[in-house]
């Protein structure tokens, strides 16, 4: 999966971009500024980078002059997004060592094409990939061999998953997690029905049997994205990571299966969650080392859109209001009031 970072000090750009890209099968990483995407790098080497050429304190032509003076980012392929009024500045681009850039306002086609475009000519494209991959923190999408998958049904994305969750599993055991509201002799129809969706959108040899036990065959188990989530939640709380890291771990995390419900996927949306907040401890106590009291704040303030109930966060977030000169924002911490859902970005 193709892997693009996109800068912008735009939100609402920021996510156009990522929902158009991400639904067209790329792995999307997003900076609202090129010292945050710089930062990014140091863990994640993008295969794109798409920046917008005017923000504050450092513009998009100076971000990559930065990355063609690093060594191990000076052959990332970057695109510029220009307004009509900033093409005058895209000639400089060009001469720093930009590939290509696209013009505002531009369509899902237009981003597509030029996203494409760009990297089939660095000779990195969905086709070239190999295997099964699978993400659902924050979107739920299965590629095969470069290829979005396109499921017969819904239900059957879902039993991908529990099955890649649980391993090997009764059809009673399945039917049980996806139809609960379902008497047995229905939500056994329901299994095998899906199942054979599955079998028809990944392939009849995706699913094996044996002794009335299912399981995804060794063919298709997929690079998870939840696993690595999880190994990388493990090496914070050891303490085997950096800030820069870190950051990059904290950014993986989102909703697990957005759009699906159940109890079984509560149960691992619980279990990621708890994962997470760990993180998340981790990740605040490094900004604090470091001496950033505003990134400190957001990590716990991430934290506690999670757990409102965390006296802990709360008595930290308070603190590191302090620290930043924010006597209003520190008393509102101290009063557990959650103000950053409508100002914090």
């Amino acid at each position: 999966m193709p892997k693009v970072l996109v800068v912008d000090d735009d939100a609402a750009i920021l996510k156009l971009i990522s929902v158009i890209l991400t639904r067209s099968g790329h792995d999307v990483r997003t900076a609202s500024h090129p010292v945050e995407a710089l930062d990014l790098m140091k863990v994640f080497v993008p295969d794109l980078v798409i920046s917008d050429v005017v923000m504050p304190y450092m513009t998009g032509l100076d971000f990559l002059e930065k990355m063609r003076e690093d060594e191990k980012l000076a052959r990332v392929p970057f695109m510029l997004l220009s307004s009509h009024a900033e093409r005058a500045d895209i000639r400089r681009g060009m001469n720093l060592g930009a590939d290509d850039y696209l013009p505002k306002p531009f369509t899902p086609a237009d981003l597509n094409g030029a996203v494409e475009a760009r990297l089939r000519r660095a000779g990195m494209t969905l086709q070239g990939e190999s295997g099964l991959k699978a993400t659902t923190l924050g979107s739920a999408q299965v590629t095969q061999d470069g290829e979005v998958v396109s499921w017969v049904s819904r239900k059957a994305l879902e039993l991908f998953f529990f099955l890649l969750e649980h391993g090997e599993v009764t059809s009673w055991e399945a039917a049980e997690a996806l139809w609960p509201e379902k008497d047995e002799s229905r939500a056994s129809s329901l299994f095998h029905t899906t199942l054979h969706r599955l079998r028809k959108s990944l392939g009849s040899d995706a699913v094996t049997s044996t002794n009335r036990r299912y399981s995804l065959s060794d063919e298709v188990r997929p690079e998870y994205d939840v696993q690595r989530f999880e190994l990388l939640a493990a090496q914070a709380e050891q303490g085997k990571l950096g800030l820069e890291e870190l950051r990059e771990v904290v950014g993986l995390y989102g909703e697990y299966l957005p759009g699906s419900d159940g109890p079984w996927i509560d149960d691992v949306r619980a279990r990621l969650e708890g994962l997470q907040l760990s993180v998340l401890d981790s990740a605040a106590a490094a900004a604090q080392q470091a001496g950033s009291h505003k990134e400190t704040a957001g990590y716990l303030q991430k934290a506690l859109s999670i757990d409102p109930m965390g006296d802990k966060h709360w008595e930290q977030l308070t603190a590191a209001m302090e620290a930043l000169g924010d006597g209003s924002r520190a008393r509102q911490a101290s009063e557990r009031e959650m103000w950053w859902d409508s100002d914090f970005g």
